[in-house]
C-alpha cells in the first residue's frame, strides 16, 4: 500500500474503498486486504482520511478484472512500483486504443500483457 500523488490520482477516474470491494466480491474485508497483500490488487492511501482505495476499473461485477493479476505480476517483475503501475495502466495509449486498464476490462488482456512484457526489454 502506497501513498499516491495528485497526478496519478487524477488519472484514475473512480476509486472504491475496501469495504465496497468486499461487498461486491461477497467476501470479508480481510480477504480484500489479503488480495492487496498478495499483489492481486493495488490499494493506495488517498483522501482526507487516508483510507485505502482501489481503482474501480479493477473490479468487474463480482470478480477481479480478468488478466489484471497477471499484468500486475509482469509489471512488478519489471521493477514497477505501485504508483508506476497505476500510471501505466491508466495513461491513454492511442495504439491500444484507450488505457491498458480499459483494454483489460474489455477482455483485451493478451495485448496488454504483451506490452507489459515488452517493457522489460
Amino acid at each position: 500500500m502506497t501513498e499516491i500523488d495528485a497526478k496519478t490520482d487524477a488519472l484514475v477516474p473512480e476509486w472504491l474503498h475496501l469495504p465496497d470491494i468486499a461487498e461486491m466480491l461477497d467476501v470479508e474485508v480481510t480477504r480484500v486486504r489479503q488480495l492487496v497483500k498478495e499483489g492481486q490488487l493495488i490499494a493506495v492511501r488517498r483522501g482526507e482520511n487516508r483510507a485505502l482505495a482501489v481503482p474501480a476499473a479493477f473490479i468487474d461485477g463480482d470478480k477481479i478484472v480478468k488478466g489484471l493479476t497477471g499484468t500486475l505480476t509482469l509489471l512488478r517483475d519489471d521493477g514497477f512500483s505501485d504508483r508506476e503501475m497505476l500510471e501505466w495502466l491508466f495513461t491513454p495509449d492511442e495504439t491500444l486504443p484507450g488505457t491498458p486498464a480499459q483494454a483489460l476490462s474489455e477482455n483485451r488482456g493478451t495485448e496488454v500483457k504483451r506490452r507489459a512484457q515488452a517493457l522489460a526489454v
